[in-house]
Parts: C-alpha cells; sequence; structure tokens
C-alpha cells in the first residue's frame, strides 16, 4: 500500500460519502442545515479519519484509534440515514445506501481485527 486511497475502504466510504452528499441535496431546503449537513458530515468523516488514521499507521495504536472513530461515524451515518429515509423517502426508501454502509462498517471493523493481529510497527532502538 502506497497510499490511504489504496485501501478498499476508503474507496467505498469515498464512492458512499458523494452518494450520500447528492442524494441529501434532495431534502427540502429546511432540512439541508440540520439533517442534510449533519448525515453529510457523519459519511464524510468516514473517510477522513481512515485517511488521518493511515497517515499514523507507524503508530499502530494511534491507527486503530482511527479506524475506531471511522466505525462510530459509520454507525453515525447510517443513524442519520435511517431518520431521512423515514421522513422523507417513503416509496423508494434508502434501503441500498443503509445496506452498503452496513457492509462498509462490517469490512472496517475487518481491517480493526487485522491490524490489531497482523500490523507491524517498527521498532524502537534503544
Amino acid at each position: 500500500m502506497k497510499s490511504f486511497k489504496d485501501l478498499e475502504i476508503y474507496q467505498q466510504a469515498y464512492t458512499l460519502a458523494i452518494r450520500v452528499h447528492k442524494m441529501s441535496l434532495d431534502l427540502p431546503k429546511y432540512e439541508l442545515y440540520e439533517q442534510g449537513s449533519q448525515v453529510r458530515r457523519s459519511t464524510k468523516s468516514i473517510k477522513d479519519n481512515i485517511a488521518e488514521g493511515y497517515g499514523r499507521r507507524r503508530y499502530k495504536d494511534e491507527f486503530i484509534r482511527f479506524l475506531v472513530f471511522a466505525h462510530s461515524s459509520c454507525d453515525e451515518a447510517i443513524s442519520q440515514l435511517m431518520m431521512i429515509s423515514d421522513l422523507y423517502f417513503e416509496k423508494e426508501g434508502l434501503k441500498d445506501l443503509l445496506e452498503e454502509y452496513d457492509v462498509l462498517g462490517a469490512r472496517i471493523n475487518k481491517f480493526i481485527q487485522y491490524v490489531e493481529k497482523n500490523w507491524q510497527t517498527p521498532t524502537r532502538n534503544p
């Protein structure tokens, strides 16, 4: 891996954040700055925490900490999308987006487990 952009979880989070951003612009005007803003921030936070954590990958605990933040933001995004779906997309719903965020959350969790067990950090010379 040369960059955080090589991580599949980052790529998926980025693509989903763009889809959510575009969807949120279809919300009623009074929700653009309430629910819309919140869901945009939570979905973008997922990709940003993955990127920032990767930048700290030399320190395994820091990397894991930011991946946990990404996972938490994913949970928040799901909660926000459920509310938006129930309020404004009753007929078609946001089922596909919600399912994709469930998959992303599971993938982030598996990646956290991988880093915990397998990530090698440089040893410090005394």
